[in-house]
């Protein structure tokens, strides 16, 4: 009888997860590459993604710990006689929010690597010092030193909502930073990791040299469980589960290559009796999100049709945010299609999964209509009705759910006036209730403003905005039909429904629900 391995939640440290019999993924293939190709690298990935688990795995590769590999690929792909000095730092503890923070925290790091190698320290700066621990090492080893940093960037992402505050912490960072390439004939190998993707101007001006990894195919599964993975590691736990809906869930994180699972996920899963919930979700507020949702009036479905250029997804900065690349950098996006248009690649982006979607969408329910307490009420009543196809209760519903939203959410901004604002509404209702969705749906004849599509019914939806110069309120769903909006869906085993919406802004509401079955 094969035993099943515990299940490493929370657990980063390799040692741990080998001597104490917990599930691991080899990942050791990637030590071997990245060590045979080049010597800096730089890795972008989500959080709870595994990342601070592959800095701990090169970590024992470089001191020589052999006994830690048996059985996996790095075992007899590595030369063991040679160890290496290895300077492992993290930027993940704790919550720093201002200068004095981050200098307790240089302080308590360099300390740290002092007493760990027994060395005399000059009582200059953390910069110096910092160079001081590389130069000493390489000369107290006579092997040149391996530095690994893990979340580099938590301190600036810490302060997000804090711009200068965010930059004070990006400069203090990058100056640190600066020892590694004027150390170059001291250093080994190289590997930063953190959630996002800082410009190389902004950040790391001094190491031109870095190799950014987060894009190239070869290292796509670098991190995450791949389906192969997850079949075959779990095999023992695998007993009726649908294999589909857990892909469905958890899987289709992308980085140009396989898609995988999220790690955290997959534990917690297991671990919670395969009970399906927003486990990753949980762990972190994407609050910094909704405040450029609310400053840029930003229209929620848009999320379903995003394409974005290289530069855009590869790198930001503390004076440049775009939503877009803050959602892939978080993980809330990834990449569904490459393309490229003349000299430029562009990826249009998506939902990794279902987790995601309607966790996102009902976080955002929150902020668009200040009713916690009602949202969940209203989501079942849209779903029924959506599900019945009852169109007289779906608009009462929708009536009863605009309704709801407090008058004082609208007494300090003029949002209501705006059109993408009740479409926003309804369309993460319908995203949080993980129902299959196309904004936009593209036609030969135009584009839907909404498609949905729920077991045996499609639904297509059409908004308007009335003002003073518009008069036709039955024209939303007069223009599904006088384009044909609905051929696209004809002659396959469904019912479709076409639906014309217009919304009244002094009344904050429905104006008009007009329909017809197909």
């Amino acid at each position: 009888m094969k035993i099943i391995k515990k299940l490493p939640i929370g657990i980063s440290t390799f040692k741990d997860i080998i001597e104490e019999g917990y599930v691991y993924i080899d990942k050791t293939l990637f030590v071997k590459k990245l060590v045979d190709k080049g010597r800096y690298y730089f890795l972008s990935r989500p959080r709870r993604f595994g990342k601070s688990l592959f800095l701990d795995t090169l970590k024992a590769a470089f001191e020589g710990r052999k006994e830690l590999f048996y059985g996996l690929f790095l075992q007899n792909n590595w030369n063991w006689q040679e160890k290496y000095p290895v300077l492992k730092i993290s930027f993940g503890a704790g919550f720093l929010r201002n200068q004095k923070e981050l200098d307790e925290t240089f302080e308590g790091m360099i300390l740290r690597l002092k007493n760990k190698f027994n060395l005399k320290l000059s009582d200059i700066s953390y910069k110096e010092n910092f160079r001081e621990i590389i130069e000493k090492l390489y000369l107290k080893f006579d092997q040149k030193v391996v530095i690994l940093i893990d979340e580099y960037d938590k301190p600036i992402l810490d302060n997000i909502n804090s711009p200068d505050t965010a930059v004070l912490m990006r400069d203090n960072l990058k100056n640190f930073y600066s020892v590694i390439k004027d150390s170059d004939e001291f250093i080994k190998f190289v590997f930063i990791t953190g959630v996002s993707k800082f410009s190389k101007v902004s950040l790391f001006s001094g190491l031109n040299n870095l190799e950014d990894i987060t894009l190239n195919k070869d290292y796509s599964i670098i991190c995450g469980y791949t389906q192969s993975d997850f079949e075959r590691e779990f095999k023992n736990r695998l007993k009726d589960i649908d294999l589909n809906e857990i892909k469905n869930w958890y899987n289709g994180y992308n980085w140009l290559g396989e898609s995988v699972y999220n790690p955290f996920d997959i534990l917690l899963f297991f671990s919670n009796h395969c009970e399906f919930r927003n486990y990753w979700f949980e762990t972190g507020s994407p609050s910094f999100l909704i405040k450029l949702f609310k400053e840029n009036y930003y229209f929620i479905p848009d999320l379903e049709r995003i394409e974005v250029t290289e530069s855009l997804l590869g790198s930001f900065d503390v004076d440049f945010i775009e939503l877009e690349t803050l959602l892939f950098q978080t993980g809330y996006l990834t990449i569904k299609k490459q393309k490229r248009v003349g000299p430029r690649i562009k990826y249009k982006l998506k939902y990794p999964n279902i987790e995601v979607q309607y966790s996102l969408n009902d976080y955002i329910l929150d902020y668009l209509t200040l009713d916690p307490v009602g949202k969940s009420k209203h989501q079942d009543a849209l779903y029924y009705a959506l599900e019945a196809g009852n169109l007289k209760q779906l608009c009462e519903s929708l009536k009863r759910l605009f309704a709801s939203i407090p008058y004082n959410n609208f007494s300090k901004n003029k949002i209501y006036e705006y059109e993408g604002y009740y479409a926003s509404v309804i369309y993460s209702y319908f995203a949080a209730l993980g129902i299959d969705l196309i904004a936009e749906d593209v036609t030969n004849k135009g584009r839907i403003d909404l498609t949905l599509k729920l077991n045996d019914k499609v639904y297509i939806i059409e908004f308007k905005v009335l003002d003073k110069n518009f008069k036709n309120k039955a024209l939303p769903l007069k223009q599904i039909k006088d384009r044909g909006y609905s051929d696209k869906y004809t002659g396959i085993k469904t019912s479709v429904y076409l639906i014309g919406i217009t919304f009244n802004k002094k009344e904050r509401n429905i104006d008009s629900f007009e329909w017809e079955k197909v």
